[in-house]
């Protein structure tokens, strides 16, 4: 048994930058030296015993700047809920929590059960001991959970506002965003293996083929049933071998409360997600580029990311070697935040496409943007098991949607200012990369 404390350094002020990496080691050398844990703002300081002296003494120099957790716990009991941490809640109301934010969360937890959740591997959230985060590389045993961005550090990546991008971004519409959402909500439930699934893959097949994509359906299996991925082309006028973008969200829905054939709208998860891709795809339907953009709307991801696991493995060698970036959108439409905000999800490898979206979002939006390299429960991660760079683009993770994956996930939780401010993001991006050399 390792008994440590935990301190917290508490946010700054409302209207004040937010706390950064920059700000840490000086901190850190304030409670003895300890390793931190970063949630956006908050900086978790897990302090072993010999340490605690000039703990107490910091702690008490700092006012309301450093608050100290009571008690001591074992190290092992730590552990770290990734997407969603409203999910785990739900489902283990009775495990002792340290800090929240919503879809991240820190808690004291036993270790056997979380090993047992860990080898269930749960689709909605990951559980993770502080040893099995991504490191910040620089520091020790220093870990970055989520960061909030300073926007300013953002500018300039993109070198300058392309008029052409901010055309397209401009022509982003509420109008239609909304009427394809309302007509996927509008189906009872959009389950992997139901009828009704069938019929919203009609649905979007139609309207990618009237906007002048070639599609395809590629048939999946869910757990023995069968489902399907949709799938939308618009090739690049580039010399071969051109690149791919791919564009994605996960079209189906899932209600936990009930059954399979129980209500499930699915408004935010992740109707706006899937109706944002049907959005970008109407924006670029006419856009002239170099390489080819790609659209796929997933099934099977909330019982497992089977659809995306399943397209991955479609791919060729020589086909994955083509994408350039895939980004993929999961619940974008609640706003969590005083603010809108994005959080941008990767893994270390990807980290120059996840710096490109910030730098879009800056560019192009007033979005705040958090970061995250502890990629964890949507398709993404089937893209980067295998290498291949992708970021998941969803709504700011300060508290969260706790209507998903029932009944009560509906429209009037959608926040069409964000919903709009993450797609001419989204679209800015991928704008940009399409028209590389």
């Amino acid at each position: 048994m390792e008994p440590v404390k935990i301190v917290t350094r508490l946010p700054p002020p409302v209207g004040t930058t937010a706390r950064s990496r920059a700000a840490s080691p000086a901190a850190e050398a304030e409670l003895g030296g300890a390793p931190w844990l970063q949630f956006g703002d908050e900086l978790v300081y897990v302090v072993q015993q010999q340490n605690w002296a000039a703990m107490i003494e910091a702690v008490s120099r700092a006012g309301d700047g450093l608050r100290e957790h009571p008690g001591t716990i074992d190290r092992a009991r730590l552990h770290v809920i990734i997407q969603k941490g409203r999910l785990f809640q739900r489902e283990h109301p009775d495990v002792a929590l340290i800090v929240d934010k919503g879809r991240f969360l820190l808690v004291d937890m036993d270790p056997n059960a979380a090993q047992q959740l860990a080898k269930k591997k749960q689709p909605c959230y990951s559980v993770r001991t502080l040893d099995l985060l991504e490191a910040t590389g620089e520091i020790g045993e220093n870990r970055i959970v989520f960061e909030a961005r300073d926007r300013g550090a953002n500018r300039g990546r993109l070198p300058v506002i392309n008029p052409a991008v901010q055309a397209l971004v401009d022509q982003i519409s509420r109008a239609t965003f909304e009427a394809n959402l309302a007509q996927l909500v509008g189906f009872p439930t959009r389950f992997s293996t139901s009828t009704h699934y069938g019929e919203v893959c009609d649905f979007v097949e139609q309207q990618f083929e009237s906007l002048g994509y070639a599609t395809s359906r590629q048939t999946i299996s869910v757990n023995g049933a069968p489902s399907a991925n949709i799938v939308a082309r618009l090739r690049g006028t580039g010399p071969v071998p051109r690149g791919v973008v791919l564009v994605a969200a996960h079209l189906d829905s899932v209600n936990h409360e009930g059954t399979a054939s129980s209500p499930a709208p699915g408004a935010d998860d992740d109707g706006s997600g899937s109706a944002g891709v049907l959005e970008i795809a109407r924006v670029l339907n006419d856009q002239v580029s170099t390489h080819d953009l790609v659209l796929v709307l997933f099934g099977g991801e909330e019982q497992g990311l089977f659809g995306s696991k399943h397209f991955v493995r479609s791919l060729s060698a020589a086909q994955r070697s083509k994408l350039r970036a895939v980004i993929t959108m999961d619940m974008i439409g609640t706003l969590n935040t005083p603010v809108p905000t994005v959080l941008l999800e990767a893994r270390a490898f990807a980290q120059p496409l996840l710096d490109r979206l910030a730098a879009a979002a800056s560019n192009y939006t007033t979005l705040e943007v958090e970061t995250s390299i502890n990629a964890a429960n949507s398709d993404h991660v089937s893209f980067l098991d295998k290498g291949i760079p992708a970021v998941l683009t969803i709504e700011g993770a300060d508290s969260t949607n706790d209507e998903i994956h029932t009944a009560h996930d509906t429209l009037d939780h959608i926040n069409f200012d964000l919903v709009l401010q993450i797609l001419r993001m989204n679209t800015a991006f991928i704008a940009e990369a399409l028209s590389m050399a």
